[in-house]
């Protein structure tokens, strides 16, 4: 499995149109990447005259996926902060 560790920040901010504090701005950070290895199940595919053979996760969907190609994303922090921009100190 190749593993993503991530930081994810939301800004809020409200307006007349929904008064309730609401995320507008939502930034991932990629921490760290423990990579999963090579395919076990690669996929031979035509492209025009010549055939090709990729890794299963650039072709199958999720559940047909071998082991070291499934991709996880892993949340570490999430952090909520108001929107400050505009505001006088």
């Amino acid at each position: 499995m190749i593993i993503y560790l991530v930081d994810i920040e939301h800004v809020t901010h409200t307006c007349p149109a929904q008064p309730e504090p609401h995320p507008f701005d939502t930034r991932r950070t990629v921490i760290d990447t423990i990579p999963g290895g090579e395919c076990r199940t690669p996929v031979t595919i035509r492209c025009g005259g010549t055939t090709v053979t990729i890794p299963c996760y650039r072709h199958e969907p999720a559940k047909r996926q071998c082991g070291p190609c499934r991709i996880i994303v892993r949340e570490r922090t999430i952090t909520t902060r108001p929107h400050t921009l505009g505001v006088a100190a």
